[in-house]
């Protein structure tokens, strides 16, 4: 390096002195960006030689305001936390909540259970004085009876069916085909889906269309003719016990609403809770609301009741022939198994539940009829045997 170019003083020492004597005006955009480059390869120089550490000049956004890059990385480190540990909490409550969420068939139940009682409730409003069942006394007790081989003989939807057949509104055809569907699920406890969706598409392909009155009507015909007789007087006399209590008396079957509460008008009942197919203007769709009153929704249905009339469920009591209505007998504090299915009977057993068996004398004639049956067989095997022994 030359002496004269060493005694000439640089740019970048100049543009610095005349940023130091407040002069930078003066300065250029190029100039001003050569300046800053020199000081910084300046500072990394003098870091590298001295192990001078010089912190970084903070950044500034178009707005003139700071920028942070390590409160920015903190920042996003925080943000990614927290969507984490959202994530883990809502998998965590959506595992564990599982078991409570509701499938559609439970849900159905729970329509069906809110319709029946709310029907209920509106068949009690609309009653007269005079058709006024019994003095209430005991506001906070009551009973629920199952319809079905509890309080009926057999299937009240089948009596009901014989009725509409020999109307020629169903054929005696339809009638078998229902009844065999009765009696496999009486049998096996179980439902089959495809035979429960097929009863229930007939049924409702029937009243598709029709007056609700004209249902009503049939119902109380029916009763007279094909159900009055089949009615358990052992069950009657319990529910007329509790109607002697001053307590309220209610049906709870899957049995359509209406031909329900005919027959709890009959007997002088409170009221029904029964399945309610959907009507517009007195006329029914063909729909049902939620589904057939059943199991879960029987429970649903009793509890609705028990919270409009103010009931104490504790000092109530339940009755039923099936293991399908142990939810409605479980709601109660008293249940009461009534010609129970093999199933409903263990559960009352281990659970000290009373049961009253009905069908005793009817079992008896029935099998002594099968008896008979066998030992007249048996007697005309023999006949025949001695006939051809002595022929030969």
């Amino acid at each position: 390096m030359s002496r004269e170019s060493m005694d000439r003083p640089d740019s970048s020492d100049h543009d610095l002195e005349q940023i130091v004597n407040g002069s930078d005006d003066d300065l250029t955009t190029d100039e001003a960006d050569a300046l800053v480059d020199d000081l910084a390869e300046g500072a990394e120089l003098e870091s590298e030689q001295f192990d001078v550490d010089h912190p970084e000049e903070p950044h500034e956004d178009r707005d003139g305001a700071v920028f942070d890059q390590a409160v920015f990385d903190q920042e996003a480190t925080d943000a990614a936390n927290t969507e984490t540990d959202d994530r883990r909490v809502t998998e965590w409550i959506s595992e564990r909540a599982g078991r409570f969420r509701q499938t559609a068939g439970e849900l159905r139940q729970m329509l069906a259970g809110e319709a029946a009682a709310k029907a209920a409730i509106e068949s009690l409003r609309a009653r007269t004085p005079d058709t006024d069942a019994g003095q209430v006394t005991d506001l906070t007790g009551a009973a629920f009876f199952d319809v079905d081989n509890t309080l009926v003989h057999g299937a009240s939807i089948v009596l009901f069916a014989r009725g509409l057949a020999s109307r020629n509104y169903f054929s005696y055809g339809d009638i078998m085909e229902f009844a065999w569907q009765q009696a496999k699920f009486r049998i096996t406890g179980k439902e089959n889906a495809d035979d429960v969706a097929e009863g229930r598409d007939k049924a409702l392909s029937f009243i598709a269309g029709r007056e609700t009155a004209e249902l009503v009507q049939l119902g109380e015909e029916i009763y007279d003719e094909y159900i009055a007789d089949k009615i358990w007087p052992g069950t009657a006399a319990l529910a007329q016990r509790h109607l002697d209590a001053g307590q309220q008396v209610w049906l709870v079957t899957a049995t359509p609403v209406e031909l329900a509460q005919t027959i709890a008008k009959r007997l002088g009942l409170t009221g029904a809770l029964g399945t309610v197919a959907e009507s517009v203007d007195g006329v029914f769709t063909g729909r049902l609301v939620g589904d057939i009153l059943h199991g879960p929704g029987k429970a649903h249905a009793v509890r609705t009741i028990a919270v409009r009339e103010g009931l104490n469920l504790k000092r109530c009591t339940a009755y039923s022939d099936s293991h399908n209505d142990v939810p409605m007998l479980s709601l109660v504090g008293t249940a009461v198994a009534i010609n129970p299915d093999a199933d409903l009977r263990e559960v009352a057993r281990v659970r000290g539940w009373e049961q009253y068996d009905f069908r005793t004398a009817r079992k008896a004639a029935k099998y002594g009829m099968q008896t008979a049956m066998i030992v007249g067989a048996a007697g005309g095997a023999a006949a025949v045997a001695a006939k051809t022994l002595r022929r030969g």
